[in-house]
């Protein structure tokens, strides 16, 4: 069967990391939440600068609150979630993630501030 029109020839593929609030998160005094906070920003922060976390921010007004924010890396999915793993939020058990590839219609999809290339460009195997 001939590939309908609407899947386009091209996708460039990118590595997300979706992270979330565990429904057994331990409760911590504010003051270990703030400082937890700062080291999970600085960490983050520290792998934008080293050009593995091209672009992440935080999720407002989400159907599922649990869902805290997102994560796009210069890097495959084992990688990412090796990174991740070292998060001192999920480390504390405060956050946990959800790893996979993001396929998108080539040239639909750019970072003019990364450092290198993001992602790469890939074809849609064949259904056989």
């Amino acid at each position: 069967m001939p590939r309908t029109p609407d899947i386009p020839d091209a996708f460039d593929v990118v590595t997300l990391v979706v992270l979330r609030r565990p429904t057994d998160a331990p409760d911590l005094p504010d003051a270990e939440l703030d400082a937890l906070q700062a080291r999970h920003l600085a960490y983050r922060a520290e792998l934008r600068r080293r050009g593995i976390l091209v672009v992440n921010g935080p999720f407002l007004e989400q159907s599922d609150e649990s869902y805290r924010g997102m994560s796009v890396f210069a890097c495959d999915a084992a990688e990412a979630a090796r990174l991740s793993d070292a998060d001192p939020s999920v480390v504390a058990g405060r956050l946990a993630y959800d790893v996979m590839e993001w396929w998108t219609a080539a040239g639909t999809l750019a970072f003019p501030l990364a450092a290198g290339p993001v992602g790469e460009r890939r074809s849609m195997p064949d259904d056989d």
